[in-house]
């Protein structure tokens, strides 16, 4: 089974994420949900709602290094989270620069090129 998301359904994910407990699911939510639970991103609680999954966590996590590595290639001042740019750093994607910011190391650089030929 694939498990690649499309746009649509990790906005969904992002919003499940970031969702009140009790609060009413979105459009994107609504026709997202049978195939996000069937590929285990996201659960249904006893009371009904949804909550996300430690795989879930993961998918969003690895969305958002991606997508900050994408945002330190274009501009090496672009914020990032800080859980994120420790991620970065520690694996050698990123390098702090002095005047502030991330430089993206070629190691970062070969990574992006390797996501984006896909």
């Amino acid at each position: 089974m694939n498990n690649s998301l499309t746009i649509d359904e990790l906005d969904a994910l992002q919003q499940i994420a970031k969702a009140p407990k009790q609060g009413r699911a979105s459009a994107c939510v609504a026709r997202n949900t049978k195939r996000l639970a069937g590929l285990k991103f996201i659960a249904f609680e006893r009371d009904g709602s949804l909550s996300i999954t430690d795989k879930g966590r993961e998918t969003l996590f690895i969305k958002n290094c991606i997508d900050g590595l994408r945002a330190i290639s274009k501009d090496p001042l672009a914020h990032l989270s800080a859980d994120v740019a420790l991620f970065l750093g520690k694996k050698g994607h990123i390098v702090p620069r002095a005047e502030g910011g991330f430089d993206i190391t070629a190691r970062g650089s070969e990574s992006l090129a390797d996501i984006e030929a896909r």
